[in-house]
């Protein structure tokens, strides 16, 4: 299954990391948070950071507006109708993890791929929440996300060698 649409819950540091990543790298992204400063903030901080990429001469005037063209923002979890991965960047909770999850399951097509920047917490444990286990797999990034270019992937128990 090819990747094309991405929504990436919590805009905090990481969250908008990853969104800008991703939206550099071609892919159509909705950052969601439950708070609109947040993501105001975060469409801000994107904006700025491909602003000194192009200033450096990294990124060109041309791939910056495709990149924040490619940059959706949304409060609710409706933007994730047609994702292929959803990447959860939220706190390190088990439970909140878990009910981000749990309420994506009936949003998102049977396709979508679940993946959390946990560091710490069971992939197991989070897949728990799912009718898809096989489809749940972590993707930890290094802070800052856009500067560091390594992800790790780690599996749970029952994640399929694709899906990773």
């Amino acid at each position: 299954m090819a990747i094309q649409n991405i929504f990436v819950v919590g805009a905090g540091l990481m969250g908008s990391g990853i969104a800008q990543n991703a939206v550099t790298s071609g892919y159509t992204v909705t950052l969601n948070d439950q708070r609109q400063e947040a993501l105001d903030r975060a469409r801000t901080n994107i904006e700025k950071a491909l602003a000194r990429d192009g200033e450096k001469g990294r990124l060109s005037a041309e791939d910056r507006d495709a990149a924040l063209a490619r940059l959706t923002l949304d409060a609710t979890l409706e933007g994730a109708r047609n994702a292929d991965l959803v990447i959860e960047a939220i706190i390190e909770d088990l439970t909140a993890k878990q009910a981000v999850f749990a309420s994506l399951e009936d949003i998102c097509p049977a396709h979508t791929i679940f993946a959390s920047n946990t560091s710490s917490i069971s992939l197991t444990a989070l897949a728990a929440a799912t009718r898809r286990p096989s489809q749940v797999v972590g993707m930890h990034f290094f802070s800052p996300v856009p500067r560091r270019k390594l992800c790790e992937g780690i599996f749970g128990l029952l994640t399929t060698q694709d899906v990773l």
